[in-house]
């Protein structure tokens, strides 16, 4: 197997490979029927993907594509693999390949052998099934009949060429691939279940957040439920930070450019921040002075400046700078999606400035935070990733080999320290130094990076902070920098925690957390005197006062999501107490209402998930 094939291919199970190279053939048969139905159709990539397989063409224009089409295009597939052509691979000295695949009028193929050819290929492997010719190292399977009927066309999507929005826009087209029928089918229903959990379609179901389009693509507007939720999760970092030892700042969310020059924000950040501001004001001496400001991308140099107001002592290390921070970055539209990608975002941010000596045990303990965070929450469906910089990378990492030894070294220590688990990925670190990325799938299979916590041993040297502290021994040192945000921000971990609870949220982070239902109007006036109780244990609490119908009221209150219904009659008024519903649990209690305010009273000072039966 050549060498880049290996690479590519080389660590899959004999059953992986099986499966990669049925989904791998799909999608060139996918491209040759494409190709006989729309004549002139220009190719780009097609490769398998976990569920299936995509390919990126280039339609004539004019060319619509719905379901009718996408059916059509199966039909000529299943057509084409009843052929039973055989997949045939050769090679061509690149040149030779070069002149094919312009006589094949294909210019993203030409272009992709002018890009080997820079990189000094030599040779071009090609594949052939009946009439169809792609540039293709392969594998494949041996002949058309070879492959599995369980496929579907699923979706159509736009791909900038080479994922850059400098390129062209192709149209892309994803499929669904399985080995046999029954996989298909199963994977379609489950992923129509974790669809009725998107945090989009429950976000605007149950008031969290809106997203409007006079106020601009990826700025999202917290509704007073959404805002609920964010205000529990920062009461619930305050807490935990105060126990690990964090001191809270606040900072600005604009900056002079100078301070992004020093950071290396500009310009190794400067293509995801948005554009200057330049500000025109009178000096002191009466000429006009011009300066210009960005929006924050990162809380990080301002918090340098926090350290950098005073001379700082070893006594006082690590010092542990915490802030909710609001700061700005300029994604492309086309990755903008609903709370995972937006432009505008609140991040539950903290720099820890440390001795050298002393920074692998502090990283253990942030990543113990991290772990205290998804145990109490009951996150699940995670992986961490330790990203790492490349050596060929040369203009995307701060040029010090000496400090990125040290650093992600002491990355692989303490996670063997912490018997943690992790997947090494080359090239993904930050321009300054390693991480680890908690890195999870959304309902749609899109991965994310929900928190993280990063190794910064540049910021301090005299080329960008100089920040200092005093030793035991009286001389100046340099302190490591760990950058982490183990919630992530708000808009991203909210729109996981929707989709993990699928909108029922545990009482202490829900909207509402009681909702109390008379039966009747004769019960209105205790269900507000019950109400009143709560109000003053600060519990958020409604009261269902309308003419609807008991049932009505329930189902109402179900819809909503809300953890906790009340229902009171006159029995309950005789009796003072209440009963107890939770949200889909098949049994109800009947208890006083003092017992109750006892057991809400502990449940949301431990927040405790009461599961329901089922979500």
């Amino acid at each position: 197997m050549p060498k880049k094939l290996e690479e590519k291919v080389g660590h899959l199970s004999p059953e992986e490979l099986k499966v990669y190279k049925f989904r791998h053939s799909l999608a060139h048969v996918m491209a040759a029927a494409v190709q006989k139905i729309y004549p002139g159709t220009k190719l780009g990539y097609g490769p398998p993907i976990e569920d299936g397989f995509y390919y990126d063409f280039q339609f004539p224009e004019g060319t619509k594509l719905g379901s009718d089409e996408l059916a059509a295009i199966e039909d000529e597939m299943r057509r084409q693999i009843k052929e039973n052509h055989e997949f045939r691979q050769y090679e061509l000295p690149i040149d030779e390949a070069a002149a094919k695949v312009a006589k094949l009028d294909e210019p993203f193929k030409t272009e992709l052998i002018a890009d080997l050819k820079a990189r000094g290929t030599e040779t071009v492997s090609f594949f052939e099934h009946g009439s169809f010719t792609d540039v293709c190292e392969g594998p494949h399977v041996e002949r058309t009949m070879h492959l599995p009927q369980a496929f579907k066309l699923d979706r159509v999507a736009g791909a900038y060429w080479k994922g850059s929005e400098d390129q062209p826009m192709l149209t892309r087209i994803y499929a669904l691939s399985f080995a046999n029928p029954k996989e298909l089918k199963a994977f379609i229903r489950n992923r129509e279940e974790a669809l009725k959990r998107d945090h989009r379609k429950l976000g605007a179901e149950l008031e969290i957040f809106h997203i409007s389009d006079e106020v601009g693509k990826g700025l999202p507007l917290w509704l007073p439920n959404g805002t609920v939720i964010r205000d529990e999760l920062e009461k619930l970092a305050h807490e935990y930070e105060f126990k690990y030892g964090y001191k809270r700042v606040a900072t600005p969310e604009i900056t002079k450019e100078g301070l992004y020059y020093r950071s290396g924000h500009l310009p190794y950040y400067k293509d995801s921040m948005f554009p200057p501001m330049t500000i025109e004001e009178q000096g002191p001496d009466g000429t006009n002075i011009k300066e210009v400001f960005y929006l924050k991308p990162m809380n990080c140099p301002h918090h340098h400046m926090i350290y950098k107001a005073r001379p700082r002592s070893y006594r006082e290390l690590p010092l542990r700078l915490a802030e909710y921070g609001h700061v700005y970055r300029f994604e492309k539209s086309g990755e903008l999606a609903g709370l995972l990608r937006v432009r505008g975002m609140c991040m539950n941010d903290a720099h820890i400035y440390v001795q050298p000596e002393k920074a692998k045990e502090e990283f253990i303990k942030v990543m113990q935070l991290h772990l205290d965070y998804y145990k109490l929450l009951e996150f699940s469906g995670w992986y961490m990733r330790l990203s790492l910089s490349d050596t060929e990378s040369s203009g995307k990492f701060l040029p010090k080999p000496e400090l990125w030894k040290q650093a992600e070294q002491l990355c692989i220590e303490a996670m063997k320290d912490m018997d943690l688990d992790y997947e090494a990925v080359r090239g993904e670190a930050a321009f300054y130094g390693p991480k680890i990325d908690v890195q999870v799938k959304n309902v749609v299979g899109r991965e994310e990076t929900a928190s993280t916590n990063q190794v910064d041993p540049m910021a301090a040297q005299e080329d960008r902070f100089d920040m200092t502290y005093v030793g035991p021994d009286g001389e100046l040192h340099r302190p490591w920098v760990l950058h982490r945000a183990p919630l992530g921000t708000h808009e991203r971990f909210i729109a996981f925690l929707i989709e993990h609870f699928a909108g029922a949220f545990p009482t202490w982070l829900a909207p509402v957390q009681v909702l109390i239902v008379p039966v009747s109007g004769e019960q209105v006036g205790y269900a507000n005197k019950l109400s009143e109780a709560l109000f003053d244990r600060f519990v958020r609490v409604e009261v269902d006062d309308s003419h609807d119908s008991l049932n009505k009221k329930i189902r109402n209150g179900t819809t909503r999501k809300i953890p906790i219904l009340l229902v009171v009659g006159r029995k309950e008024i005789e009796a003072k107490t209440v009963t107890v519903r939770r949200y889909r649990r098949k049994q109800q209690q009947t208890v006083p209402f003092d017992g109750f305010l006892k057991e809400l009273d502990e449940e949301i000072r431990t927040r405790k998930w009461v599961k329901p039966d089922q979500i």
